[in-house]
Parts: structure tokens; C-alpha cells; sequence
């Protein structure tokens, strides 16, 4: 027997992801209810899209074929999936975009099963943009055919939508984006303290090195925060500091430390020291621009002009 097509969705999680992916859900005319641990968020989606409000994922379960999950760390995602066993559908899909472990991903899917429902692990990228504009690259893990079903209510929310395999594969993938993520950061970072205290003007220099060889999304969206001395959360340090700790330990069990992402959590570690963890991760400038002023001010370097 055909498993049902799903069109009824849930999504839990309104943060400054979420909102965005909930509205592309409705625009599909598929968002049927919303829950969030901070009430008004939740409130302020339903009037403008007309769905129900959950008073708790427990609730939101019987009314959904599947459900979208949009939270913080691994033990929300446990945490929610648990409410929901108790009145899951059977055949329903939950379909996880967070970032959380692999291992987290397996335990959800394995909880989901013994209930006769399915688990796909979607972890996302492209920023707050991405999720706006329905044009996130969404990394997927799971059984086939759940996913299959599942691929209309995750191609109403992103661009590119891959299945890499078993339940887990989602999040390997991911965790492998947010290593070559703090590798971009860091070059650009660096590069415009470089080019900061070259004295070059930088709104042209984005401009221009934006079409170049070395450009990258991140590098055209996010360099302008350096311009403007600004870093709105588009993806807050805190965030990729947890993620890069999930792709440390994955290393470890293969025996390896990466340079990358322990560099990057040394320096993570000292911009929330400093109060901007719930910065935007472009705020990693105000490090490298600390070491040319470091220079500028050395006594011994002055003494040599």
C-alpha cells in the first residue's frame, strides 16, 4: 500500500531560520500549524498566515503528515521528537533542519520507527536569505522512500535537495559545510583586515573581488557587516561554535584533530569571551583586525619607521 502524499505540515522552531521556512510552506499552500518555545513568534506566524497555533508539539503531532524541525542543539531535537511519539501519525514524516550530530539523527530516526513513523535528517545552509527566499541547500539522510515523499515539502523550502544516504548522511554532509565554512570565514576575515590596513577603499574592493576567482557567497553577503561595523545574526557565532564542536568529535573517531576547526574554536572562544556569540560569525574580523592594530601600536616597530 502507497504511503499518503504529505500535505499537511508542521513546523516547530520560529527562529530567524524557521520564520522564513514557514512562510515558503504556506506559500505552497502546505503550513497547517506551528509551535515555538516563545509564544509570540508563534502567534505572530498564524495571523499572518492563517494556521493553527499548538499549545505544544504533543498537539501539533495528530494534526500533521509531516512535521519540519528547526531547533538549536541535539537534546531539543530529542526533546521534541519524544513529545511527539505519543500522537504521531503513522506514515508521518518528521523532517529535521537543524544541525545536530549524526548520532542524534539515527537515535531520532530509531524512536520515530518503533512508532511507524519515519525520520529525515535535513540539515540546511544559505543563511537567513536562503530560508527568506526558499533557496536553501538542504542535505538530506533517511530511508528512500520517506524522502521521496518528503522531497515536494523540502523543495517548497530550498533549491538544492540531496538525499546522501541513511539516516545520519545528512548531517555528515553538513558537518563537512560547516568545516569548509569557518575556512571561508577566516580568509576573509584576514583579507579585509589586510586590506583594511592597506587602506584600500573596501566597498569597492567587495565590489570588485566579488566577480574574482576568490569570491564566495559568504564573502559577497557578509563582508559588507565589516563596511558598515554592523554583524546581524545571520548565523550567530554561538551556533557554528556547537556545530564545529559536533565536526570535532566526528573527526576524533577517526582519529584526527583538524587545524581549521580548532583554530576556529580557539577564536570563537575568545569573540564570546568578549561578548559577540550571538553575533553574526563575520564579527571573527574584529580579531584579525585587532592584530595589524596590535602592530601598528608595537614600540618596536615605530622605533624601526
Amino acid at each position: 500500500m502507497t504511503a499518503p502524499a504529505l500535505k499537511k505540515i508542521g513546523l516547530i522552531g520560529l527562529g530567524a531560520m524557521g520564520v522564513g521556512m514557514a512562510r515558503n510552506l504556506h506559500k505552497h499552500g502546505l503550513l497547517a500549524g506551528v509551535w515555538n518555545r516563545t509564544a509570540s513568534k508563534t502567534q505572530a506566524v498564524a495571523r499572518e498566515t492563517g494556521c493553527v497555533v499548538a499549545q505544544s508539539p504533543t498537539d501539533l503531532a495528530p494534526l500533521c503528515d509531516a512535521i519540519v524541525l528547526c531547533v538549536s542543539a541535539d537534546a531539543d531535537v530529542l526533546g521534541v521528537v519524544d513529545a511527539l511519539l505519543p500522537n504521531i501519525r503513522r506514515d508521518a514524516v518528521v523532517i529535521d533542519c537543524s544541525t545536530v550530530s549524526a548520532d542524534t539523527a539515527r537515535s531520532a530516526a530509531h524512536r520515530l520507527r518503533e512508532r511507524g513513523a519515519f525520520f529525515i535528517d535535513a540539515p540546511v545552509s544559505g543563511g537567513v536569505e536562503g530560508a527568506r527566499d526558499g533557496a536553501l541547500a538542504i542535505m538530506c539522510g533517511g530511508d528512500a522512500q520517506a524522502f521521496e515523499r518528503a522531497r515536494p515539502v523540502l523543495e517548497a523550502m530550498g533549491k538544492t535537495v540531496t538525499h546522501f544516504g541513511a539516516s545520519g548522511m545528512g548531517q555528515a554532509a553538513k558537518a563537512t559545510n560547516q568545516i569548509m565554512c569557518a575556512g571561508v570565514i577566516q580568509a576573509v576575515a584576514e583579507a579585509m583586515a589586510f586590506a583594511k590596513a592597506e587602506e584600500l577603499p573596501l566597498d569597492k574592493l567587495i565590489e570588485t573581488l566579488g566577480k574574482g576567482a576568490g569570491s564566495s557567497w559568504y564573502f559577497v553577503n557578509r563582508a559588507p557587516n565589516i563596511v558598515r561595523d554592523s554583524y546581524p545574526a545571520g548565523f550567530r557565532v554561538r551556533l557554528h561554535d556547537k556545530d564545529l564542536k559536533i565536526c570535532r568529535a566526528m573527526a576524533a573517531r577517526h582519529g584526527v584533530q583538524l587545524p581549521l576547526i580548532e583554530m576556529t574554536l580557539v577564536h570563537y572562544r575568545r569573540l564570546i569571551e568578549q561578548g559577540h556569540g550571538d553575533e553574526d560569525i563575520s564579527t571573527l574580523f574584529h580579531l584579525k583586525d585587532a592584530l595589524f592594530a596590535a602592530a601598528a601600536s608595537d614600540p618596536k616597530r615605530l622605533e624601526n619607521k
